[in-house]
């Protein structure tokens, strides 16, 4: 990870006047299956100041971000399918994602660490969902 300041008369000129440091992050992963190795860098720009925000902060701010998307996002893409789903519809897509993130919440709240396993545990039995919300 390197972090660098932003000079202010820099900030101004790309537009975004509150911008005080820039972050790049390089990631590097290996694919176990095809044995290839990639590399990707990803850039974060924060108005944090370096007194206010030291390079070990940045990266811990960037680890729970990540955190949120690996614990959420990838619960919603991987096990519910979600980017493959054809409702488009007035209001259904809505009403399916807060679905889908109450049945996530449910089961998180009652200790399952899975979610899938989660609902296969549910879809055994109907009573143990009802259960779970209490009724």
């Amino acid at each position: 990870m390197k972090v660098a300041d932003i000079p202010k008369k820099l900030a101004v000129k790309l537009g975004f006047p509150s911008a005080s440091q820039v972050v790049a992050v390089i990631r590097e992963r290996a694919d176990l299956k095809d044995c290839l190795k990639s590399t990707e860098t990803s850039y974060y720009v924060t108005d944090l100041t370096s007194t206010k925000a030291s390079p070990k902060h940045l990266a811990s701010y960037i680890r729970a971000h990540w955190g949120i998307e690996n614990r959420s996002h990838w619960v919603r893409d991987r096990v519910f399918d979600e980017d493959r789903s054809q409702v488009r519809v007035g209001g259904a897509p809505q009403t399916l994602a807060a679905l889908r993130n109450l049945a996530i919440s449910l089961l998180r709240l009652s200790g399952f660490k899975s979610i899938a396993s989660a609902l296969r545990w549910v879809a055994w039995d109907h009573t143990r969902g009802l259960a779970l919300m209490g009724l």
